[in-house]
């Protein structure tokens, strides 16, 4: 870990997850057992970013023994959520990708819990393992701990800059609860121009038609809604690399067309520009598409203009 996660993280220790809900604040709520949504019940995806584990930070978002104390024990959602966190997080961990837990502190400060306290009470006790994380998914020193105090993980936290520093813009969102701070932080990452993805069964909520709500913000405006196994076959097949490890000649080569429906010079183009910004129009595009189809690709007009940069269009042609 280097020495700015260290000076900008903190550990929180895991330990036995609780059996009884008695001593948890009246603000959150009894959860019935419901089974998760999947990808397939969500809108369909308005845009199509392939996960890329060069550029991916796994988020494991407030797995604390006081909200998931709220579920019953041995049944849905947890009983699938939690292994399919755990999978992904060894995923993530093989393939160089930093996880990253966001953890709320225990007794806080009136002053700095603030709003919250409206809606969810006192926040959690120090006693009692509340604050710490489920012991199934126990960080480890290779893991960075966020102490976090808003729904956003990214709100009052250096998590933005860690992924800079990392050279990160993805953002790959596990955890509970899905409605609220899941996709709050989604929506923040969008905002600021990190390409968020909300893995549908691995993350848990109040309700299936709360969490059924998340997925479907999620996908209309803001994230890439996907499964677990579609995460992984993403991330974990060895026979595709990175496209900005591997496949350099490609990328060129379609920035190279790009560049000349354009008028400009292909340097002038970064893989991730926005190309309407640059002077990309529907003819143009069309004509991209055309050419596209000929040479036998099957790709359409809406398909391109979701995502309009040269990387986007590199994934979506190699499918």
């Amino acid at each position: 870990m280097s020495t700015s996660q260290q000076t900008s993280t903190s550990t929180l220790p895991a330990s036995t997850l609780p059996t009884s809900t008695a001593t948890r604040p009246s603000g959150l709520p009894t959860i019935a057992s419901y089974v998760p949504p999947t990808a397939a019940d969500a809108p369909a995806n308005k845009v199509s970013w392939p996960a890329d584990p060069a550029r991916a930070v796994l988020l494991v978002h407030d797995m604390q023994n006081h909200f998931v104390d709220v579920f019953p024990r041995g049944q849905e959602p947890l009983a699938s959520v939690v292994p399919r966190i755990r999978q992904l997080r060894e995923a993530a961990t093989a393939a160089g990708i930093p996880v990253v837990f966001t953890c709320q502190p225990g007794d806080q400060d009136p002053a700095e819990r603030a709003l919250l306290t409206d809606f969810w009470g006192p926040g959690l006790s120090a006693a009692g393992g509340a604050p710490d994380v489920v012991a199934e998914l126990a960080p480890t020193s290779e893991d960075t701990v966020l102490t976090k105090w808003r729904y956003s993980a990214f709100q009052r936290t250096p998590l933005r800059e860690l992924m800079r520093e990392w050279g990160r813009d993805q953002l790959l969102i596990t955890g509970v609860y899905a409605h609220i701070g899941c996709q709050v932080t989604a929506t923040e990452a969008f905002m600021d121009d990190v390409q968020a993805f909300l893995v549908a069964d691995a993350v848990a909520d109040f309700s299936r038609d709360d969490h059924a709500s998340a997925l479907s913000y999620a996908a209309r405006r803001c994230a890439r809604v996907l499964d677990t196994d579609q995460l992984l076959t993403e991330l974990g097949d060895g026979s595709r690399e990175s496209a900005t490890e591997t496949d350099t000649a490609g990328l060129d080569a379609l920035r190279d067309r790009v560049a000349a429906l354009l008028g400009e010079p292909a340097e002038s183009i970064d893989y991730d520009d926005n190309l309407v910004d640059l002077g990309l129009d529907s003819i143009r595009l069309m004509s991209l598409v055309e050419s596209t189809v000929a040479a036998g690709t099957t790709v359409s007009f809406a398909e391109l203009s979701e995502t309009p940069t040269v990387r986007s269009w590199h994934a979506v042609l190699q499918h």
